[in-house]
């Protein structure tokens, strides 16, 4: 027998009657296309607005697509991304009376759009990307723009840490030293293997690749001259004099002419790339004369020296009002653990991404921070490294220098170093315990009073 759930599938089947047409047919004579639009209206006016008048951009290479919301109401408009269109873009805001604009912080295009919003005195926030993403299946520039606008007009979106003009243009100098820097790393290790491949083994006997007296060994050999050991003797400085036999050994290599001009190539590389970092470290001095004294406090935290105390600066500012605690900075830095935790269990406390240069810089200051001896940082490190491993000992030593930093900049207060022994002061008889404890199970006892 066939229920009458399976006739209406079978029907379904043959193409006489669909789940469409039977729910056309049930719904009211009144209905049009825009009904549903008028509920979901009803419904956001429902919801407090936290911006009665305002716009979402949408923002591309070659176009953008900004949605004015007046109460429910959407006004659509593309403007191009040059300076007159974007001018034309903030002249339509103003002349609404648009109280906030939000866009999209992905990539470097909504930078133009920023700057000329700024200037021209119209209120705008950058928002995450993550914040901002639409449902499935809903992607096009104008329902981007929409969502947006609606999510802003609701106080749904939380703004990015932009900061000012002339903070945002010291980040891309010191950005581009940073970069600079790390190709310039890249290219000596590059020479190193290219030695390698000429036989001359000039990186096992000296550390510094292009100090003073390997320079000089390296020119002298892409000249052709012969690198005995009385000659090299008066090219060496330093520590280094004392190896001339060894680099008369290390020397001895087998350079073709093709080696010549490609070694050749690399090291003016290194040289154009040193000139044009000592520009970048000209620049920065002089852009941030005001940050003297705060780079000067930087500078007595165990690991930073003043390139990564000028880094630091140029990402989080001097004011420290944009984070309103400790633990703000450091989660805007992406150096805390994450909260993952669903039916009252913790899943992975992974990091978050935060500020890649800024989390990138605080790693390297606290792999210096733990060659420190007798540093509270040494301290911290070697007491997690055993239990939590290299890379998260390390991350926690990053995460104490930026509270540091943020409690020293709003406080104006200089670094104070807590000792390597600041574990040990407390439950000191516990700890005393607990390694005797240890050296009875090696099998140490100890002596007996009364036989002394």
């Amino acid at each position: 027998m066939v229920s009458a759930q399976n006739h209406t599938l079978s029907h379904a089947r043959n193409g006489k009657r669909t789940y469409s047409n039977i729910v056309a047919k049930r719904r009211p004579r009144s209905y049009n296309a825009k009904t549903e639009e008028n509920m979901m209206s009803r419904k956001t006016a429902e919801v407090e607005l936290h911006y009665e008048r305002c716009c979402g951009i949408d923002v591309h290479k070659e176009m953008i697509v900004a949605c004015f919301r007046d109460g429910s109401k959407n006004t659509i408009k593309e403007f191009g991304t040059t300076s007159k269109e974007l001018q034309r873009l903030a002249e339509w805001l103003i002349s609404v009376n648009c109280e906030m604009t939000v866009m999209e912080s992905t990539g470097s295009y909504w930078k133009p759009v920023y700057n000329i919003l700024e200037l021209l005195g119209v209120e705008g926030m950058v928002s995450n990307a993550r914040d901002v993403k639409n449902l499935p299946g809903r992607k096009t520039d104008v329902k981007d723009a929409e969502w947006m606008a609606r999510l802003l007009a609701q106080g749904l979106l939380r703004p990015s840490y932009t900061p000012d003009r002339e903070q945002r243009e010291l980040r891309e100098v010191t950005r581009y030293r940073r970069s600079l820097t790390d190709e310039r790393a890249r290219e000596i290790n590059r020479l190193g293997k290219m030695l390698e491949g000429a036989n001359i083994k000039l990186t096992s006997v000296v550390d510094n690749v292009l100090g003073s007296s390997s320079r000089k060994l390296l020119e002298a050999a892409l000249a052709g001259e012969p690198l005995t050991e009385l000659t090299i003797e008066g090219m060496l400085k330093g520590k280094i004099r004392g190896k001339s036999a060894l680099l008369a050994d290390a020397m001895d290599g087998v350079l073709s002419k093709t080696q010549r001009r490609l070694i050749r190539a690399v090291l003016d590389h290194i040289d154009d790339m040193t000139r044009r970092i000592s520009d970048m470290d000209d620049i920065i001095r002089d852009e941030m004369e005001k940050y003297d004294e705060a780079i000067k406090r930087l500078d007595n935290i165990p690991g930073i020296g003043v390139s990564s105390a000028q880094a630091i600066l140029a990402e989080i500012g001097l004011d420290m009002n944009q984070f309103p605690t400790a633990g703000h900075l450091a989660v805007w830095a992406g150096v805390c653990p994450g909260n993952n935790v669903s039916a009252g269990k913790s899943k992975s406390g992974r990091t978050r991404k935060g500020n890649q240069t800024l989390r990138t810089t605080l790693v390297q200051c606290a792999q210096s921070a733990t060659l420190t001896k007798g540093s509270f940082f040494r301290a911290q490190y070697d007491r997690l490294v055993v239990r939590r491993g290299k890379n998260r000992a390390k991350m926690a030593v990053a995460h104490s220098i930026i509270i540091a930093i943020w409690h020293m900049l709003k406080h104006g207060t200089e670094y104070h170093e807590l000792g390597g022994d600041y574990y040990n002061r407390f439950n000191p008889e516990k700890k005393i315990n607990m390694y005797l404890k240890k050296l009875a199970e090696l099998g140490w006892s100890p002596p007996d009073p009364a036989a002394a």
